[in-house]
């Protein structure tokens, strides 16, 4: 089958979602007031609660949220078959991430901006927070210690992404000066960003970077991670328009300038689809497609992740209601136009099957390097580009949304510290919690890893409790919707199915761990589902009790 009828069959669903369904949920479920003052204009304080242009915070929205998930979960779940994949992100993203994104956004921002952990306190009680704050503080640790050991890895295995990498960041820094001190019209700036980025990538290939062997004591590895947390701490104490938001929004253009290149490739090349459409010669010890395949691909589909950010960072940047949904719903169809490109790149890439086969020996194969090696050939075939330079190009997009993920989940993960700070009497400041959140995820780095990869030790849980905080994020929004007396059936359905694979495959991994005698993982296993069902419950116990007119804080409310 050619991989150009996938692409228009996936590109065409997801625009139709975005263009009528995004729109029906907008003025009949979250009914969308044009004329509500946002947090970013009643809590405005210039660094974290900032008005801001609608396409600019979708480009920070779109690039914290896709991170390397949205590349790696297909690039892994199409070991099962090609059609399962497509399947769950085209209608994952119509009718599951894109709900869910808008909803935690507009649920946050009808509520002082408040992140979906503290919304769970006034809507569910007080036990239901401490348990969601648990779960969401384990998330955020999972993204911030895996994303560096991925990009650390990316940087050591391509060094040509090494200078425009970190050469995004001064570009970044530029927009934002010229943005928000000079007031200079935001389409030059986007025009000459994305074109001083690829100038970047140019460089970067005729001037590759490696690193020796040991950087002050350190392996190459370990001294990238180390120069990533502490730039992600720096980052993440800045206020908003300095660096987070025109890094972002430079890296979502960056993206869809790629994803055009990539999809352009794809047309003009038309490769065929040379893996099977449903793989029944799957390698030995791999796990059932249920409930895995709904965990593996999160990012893409459905992300917990997404909720945090949504309700953490891009809910006290909304300059107006009605953005929420170009930013919430249309950022999730951004994401999902990447997990199509990273499917046919990992299923198109390859000349024979037997190719394929050799990259997918073993379940948790491919991942990132298939996606830049298919993906690097698409490029070459259907655009004449070098090999090398499509590898960089696609190694650098990786890169940057590790990135920005990486930033944004930092100062998401201050926020929780200084939440949870709250509930127990203490305030804690914004420099404190940032060195408490860099301390605990370096802890993980490097205590429970070789060369700084400790945060993939407990990597494997992290696709089960992301959609499980997907589904609690869910619960909370369906919640609001009843006290509010509002339809909840469109949240309602996929709260449903969420859960119940979330739970499926905690109950099915915590065989899986038990057998390999691995008890942090196990422990953590138990832990994690205690917290899902506790929580469950009570929001359970919050829906039965119906309608609730005063569940939005008021203006002048003061936060719990």
């Amino acid at each position: 089958m050619s991989s150009i009828l996938l692409m228009i069959v996936g590109l065409s669903a997801m625009s139709l979602g975005y263009l009528f369904y995004s729109k029906f949920i907008a003025e009949k479920i979250y009914r969308l007031d044009p004329n509500y003052k946002t947090p970013a204009h009643t809590l405005r304080d210039g660094v974290d609660y900032v008005p801001t242009n609608k396409f600019v915070l979708w480009g920070h929205h779109f690039t914290s949220v896709a991170g390397a998930a949205p590349i790696v979960g297909p690039a892994i779940a199409v070991i099962w078959g090609w059609v399962p994949a497509f399947l769950w992100v085209v209608l994952g993203t119509i009718f599951f991430a894109g709900i869910h994104d808008f909803g935690a956004l507009w649920a946050s921002a009808r509520n002082r901006g408040q992140s979906v952990g503290m919304l769970s306190g006034r809507l569910i009680g007080s036990r239901g927070r401490s348990l969601f704050l648990v779960v969401i503080f384990l998330v955020l640790l999972m993204v911030n210690g895996a994303f560096a050991a991925v990009i650390s890895n990316l940087l050591v295995s391509t060094p040509t992404s090494v200078i425009p990498v970190w050469g995004a960041i001064i570009v970044a820094l530029v927009i934002g000066q010229l943005i928000y001190r000079y007031n200079v019209k935001l389409l030059w700036p986007s025009v000459g960003g994305v074109i001083v980025l690829y100038l970047l990538i140019l460089l970067g290939s005729a001037y590759p970077i490696s690193l020796p062997d040991t950087v002050l004591g350190l392996s190459a590895k370990s001294f990238w991670i180390l120069l990533l947390f502490t730039y992600a701490a720096i980052a993440s104490l800045l206020p908003v328009w300095v660096l987070l938001q025109p890094r972002d929004y430079i890296n979502g253009l960056q993206l869809f300038v790629g994803l055009g290149l990539l999809y352009l490739a794809v047309l003009f090349g038309a490769p065929e689809l040379v893996a099977p459409a449903y793989n029944t010669d799957l390698p030995a010890d791999s796990p059932s497609i249920v409930p895995l395949l709904f965990v593996t691909i999160a990012c893409g589909a459905i992300s917990g992740f997404h909720g945090l950010v949504a309700s953490g960072t891009t809910s006290k940047q909304l300059d107006k209601e009605t953005d929420a949904r170009f930013v919430g719903y249309f950022g999730a169809v951004g994401e999902g136009m990447l997990s199509l490109a990273a499917i046919i790149c990992c299923t198109a890439g390859f000349a024979t099957l037997l190719d394929w086969q050799q990259v997918y020996t073993a379940f948790g194969q491919g991942g990132v390097n298939a996606f830049v090696q298919g993906g690097g050939t698409l490029l070459a075939n259907g655009l004449g580009l070098p090999a090398e330079l499509g590898a960089t190009i696609l190694a650098v997009m990786a890169i940057l949304f590790a990135g920005t993920t990486m930033d944004t989940g930092l100062r998401l993960q201050r926020f929780v510290i200084q939440e949870a700070g709250e509930l127990a009497g203490m305030k804690v400041n914004t420099v404190v919690g940032t060195l408490i959140a860099v301390g605990v995820c370096m802890a993980l780095a490097f205590g429970a890893g070789s060369e700084g990869s400790g945060g993939m030790a407990i990597w494997p849980l992290f696709g089960t409790t992301n959609q499980l905080l997907a589904g609690l994020t869910l619960s909370i929004i369906t919640v609001l919707l009843i006290k509010q007396g509002r339809p909840a059936l469109y949240t309602l359905v996929p709260l449903i199915f969420l859960l119940a694979m979330s739970i499926y495959a905690l109950l099915v991994q915590m065989g899986q761990f038990y057998r390999a005698e691995n008890w942090l993982l196990l422990g953590m296993d138990v832990v994690i589902l205690i917290a899902a069902l506790w929580v469950t419950l009570e929001a359970i116990i919050a829906m039965r009790k119906g309608r609730d007119p005063a569940a939005e804080m008021t203006t002048d409310e003061p936060l719990p």
